[in-house]
């Protein structure tokens, strides 16, 4: 667990028990950021008057983003992605309790697969800018407010990410001769996989921070600006995984007419076997039985049922070449 003391001369690191101090400072505020749940996290946060279905949250998984608003405080989460192996996108939980003298990052849990580091991008950053004198949060909402923003364009980077796979999807779609549908059928479906993950991740993300701008619980954004702004980037993540799901969708689309296409000449061709391969069968089963009987082979017969059977065909693959079967 890290604590820091946030003024206008950047961040400072305090001891957990330095919290104590919270109420007494008027020219900052403590950023308490937990990267992993522990008992000595919940005592904090039960001395910091946060409410228990809040503890509760921040010590189990949250499978879709939530808001909670409480008087002094509100808690709120979101989700990150994490491309694993095999197409497999984690979802990487940021709990954030925002109170008008502190904010309480909480990760996790997370798969044990995934590494620590990955869940701390966003919060990993953002200290980073402060600690370099590029960004001095003047309070609680507003580093909120970059952590959050941070959150979208980690969701954003994703859809873009999928974005650079579907040219090279749709050329070789385009220039399969389906020798091997079922990897590429795996990638297709692994592609949608992710961007239905990512896109369903901005679309709650967006509902909860439009609710969030209804509570009105933070006397440091009474105006709502910044929440309003944070569910405009998460709509615009949604819109973005939109557009690139219509062009997958396409992608699929063509893949099947290809697929249909190749199973309806496959059909015709079958159809046309069948009709020629037919009357002959026919015709030497039924003459078989008169002929082939006999003490010796009449050749002037068999010469003559050889040219039937020859005619026979070759006006059946005329007509299916009339037909357009072949």
């Amino acid at each position: 667990m890290e604590v820091r003391f946030l003024d206008t001369r950047g961040a400072h690191h305090r001891e957990p028990d330095d919290v104590v101090e919270l109420f007494g400072h008027t020219d900052g505020f403590f950023w308490i950021d937990v990267p992993m749940w522990d008992t000595d996290a919940e005592a904090l946060l039960s001395g910091l008057g946060c409410h228990a279905m809040v503890i509760e949250g921040c010590r189990q998984r949250n499978y879709v983003p939530t808001v909670h608003g409480y008087e002094d405080h509100v808690f709120v989460t979101t989700q990150s992605p994490y491309l694993g192996s095999a197409g497999h996108v984690h979802l990487l939980e940021l709990d954030q309790i925002i109170g008008h003298h502190y904010l309480v990052t909480v990760h996790g849990p997370i798969n044990p697969d995934v590494e620590q580091a990955h869940a701390q991008v966003e919060t990993d950053g953002v200290l980073a800018r402060i600690e370099g004198g590029r960004f001095r949060p003047a309070n609680p909402t507003e580093l909120s407010y970059a952590i959050t923003s941070a959150v979208a364009r980690r969701q954003s980077g994703l859809i873009r990410q999928v974005a650079e796979k579907l040219p090279g999807l749709e050329r070789q779609v385009m220039s399969s001769q389906l020798r091997d549908p079922e990897a590429l059928l795996e990638a297709m479906f692994l592609i949608r996989h992710e961007l239905i993950t990512t896109r369903t991740m901005a679309a709650q993300c967006h509902d909860i921070w439009q609710r969030m701008a209804g509570i009105h619980r933070l006397a440091d954004d009474a105006d709502a600006s910044r929440a309003l702004d944070l569910a405009d980037q998460f709509d615009r993540v949604r819109s973005l995984a939109d557009g690139e799901a219509h062009f997958l969708f396409g992608v699929i689309e063509l893949y099947q007419t290809k697929v249909h296409t190749k199973m309806t000449v496959a059909m015709e061709r079958l159809a046309v076997i069948a009709a020629v391969t037919l009357p002959i069968t026919a015709i030497a089963s039924v003459y078989g039985m008169n002929v082939i009987v006999n003490a010796h082979t009449h050749y002037v017969q068999l010469a003559i049922l050889l040219i039937i059977m020859l005619g026979i065909s070759l006006t059946l693959l005329r007509w299916a070449r009339r037909q357009g079967w072949w």
